[in-house]
């Protein structure tokens, strides 16, 4: 489609987050949209507390970073209590003032024409960030798109606070100029019910249109690096360590399929991070009491191959999806799934808890999983076995899930999408 509109040949956009770095959805999605809009012609930028991207296009401001001290203060104050000390507002303007000032520097300096907040808006990991942006907003009429992963409401550690008045003005804003993007149709709902904004509903994707490279000589060495055995399945469970994660189903799962003679052993890909050190304790210990071999291999999966500082090697998150037999996804909440669609894109069998976005939105377009309700039952270990004993009959299955996913989930649906977005902005 060709844009005779000067506008949107080529224009700047502003990427505004907390962080930019790592495998945490937020970061993922940013990429993957703005490989497209890059693709589009348009040239991208990014402002964040941290970030893994060129310094050329980046402008990192420490104070936005959710993990910075003084921001991890506020958030242990106004989350744990009912009324705000005036030292905590005082603390929150100053730092708002001082984000207000960074982000107009951000688009004097990179001549920008449209603003996309990457849950900044709707997730209040960092209050003065989304005050800062909101102000901007308010202030400039400035283009932006709120793309918003997850609401305050949907998380029960924010809903105790002493931030109301904040929370309602800025997660999210309800601003003329702005255009709400959602992931999920629960969050269209609800930012509707409780906000009355309208919003576009743009599902997460992966690249679905290019395959992922075949397995090589390098990945195969992952299991007896991990001392899993050549007769032993590897149930992978490709997240972070939080307990919305569900992980304990995993730990049951592969518990009670080595009580029905199979040999196997979990595989958990990530750290715990910002929510604390608490429940990977829990399932270490759950895990050795009902005798299942778990390994946390973080510190070996990073974003590219190479050596640990003691020389051991390093793979990627696509190396262990490679190496798994079977993928756990049993979590109680999600925004949209990310690791689900990864286990299609590698064509992997995955067992699902049936989570509500999972039931709404993904379920409906025929996707076939090993499925459990809130508790692993008989039925959902019986065709876990199956799957595991059955190559020919989990082949159809991923073939199967691998053509949906093509024709909903896939890069040509984010292009089509984020072509209508800028047309509505801008024009055609």
């Amino acid at each position: 489609m060709a844009h005779s509109n000067s506008k949107l040949s080529g224009i700047n956009i502003g990427f505004i987050s907390t962080r930019f770095a790592g495998e945490d959805g937020v970061s993922l999605e940013t990429e993957k949209w703005a490989h497209v809009l890059e693709g589009l012609g348009h040239k991208c930028f990014y402002f964040a507390g941290d970030t893994d991207k060129p310094p050329e296009v980046s402008r990192v401001v420490p104070e936005a970073f959710f993990l910075h001290p003084e921001i991890r203060r506020i958030n242990e104050v106004v989350f744990r209590s009912r009324t705000r000390p005036p030292e905590i507002t005082q603390s929150i303007h100053r730092i708002r003032d001082h984000l207000k000032q960074e982000i107009d520097a951000f688009v004097q300096q990179h001549d920008l024409q449209l603003l996309i907040a990457e849950n900044a808006l709707s997730i209040p990991m960092h209050i003065p960030l989304g005050l800062a942006l909101t102000e901007y907003i308010a202030e400039t009429g400035f283009p932006t798109v709120g793309h918003h992963h997850d609401f305050f409401w949907e998380r029960k550690r924010f809903l105790v606070n002493c931030v109301w008045d904040y929370l309602n003005m800025a997660f999210p804003p309800h601003l003329p100029n702005i255009h709400h993007v959602v992931i999920n149709s629960s969050g269209a709902n609800q930012l509707s019910l409780r906000t009355g904004i309208s919003s576009l509903l743009i599902p997460n994707v992966m690249d679905f249109d290019h395959p992922p490279p075949r397995r090589d000589e390098y990945g195969a060495a992952l299991r007896s690096d991990l001392g899993v055995n050549p007769d032993e399945k590897l149930i992978l469970q490709p997240t972070r360590v939080v307990q919305r994660k569900g992980i304990e189903h995993s730990i049951e799962l592969v518990s009670r399929l080595n009580g029905e003679g199979l040999q196997t052993c979990l595989v958990i890909s990530h750290a715990s991070g910002d929510e604390g050190y608490e429940y990977e304790r829990y399932l270490r210990h759950r895990a050795e009491n009902a005798g299942v071999k778990a390994l946390f291999i973080a510190e070996i999966i990073q974003e590219k191959r190479g050596l640990t500082a003691d020389g051991r090697k390093i793979y990627t998150l696509a190396d262990v999806y490679h190496q798994a037999d079977l993928v756990t996804y049993p979590s109680d909440i999600e925004g949209f799934g990310n690791a689900f669609l990864e286990a299609v894109y590698y064509r992997r069998p995955v067992v699902v808890n049936n989570y509500s976005i999972f039931d709404i939105d993904i379920k409906p377009k025929g996707f076939q999983v090993i499925e459990f309700e809130g508790f692993i039952g008989d039925a959902t270990i019986d065709l876990a076995r199956k799957v595991l004993e059955n190559p020919a009959m989990a082949g159809e299955m991923l073939e199967n899930n691998y053509r949906i996913a093509r024709r909903h989930y896939s890069y040509a649906v984010l292009k089509r999408h984020l072509e209508t977005l800028l047309a509505e902005i801008f024009g055609e």
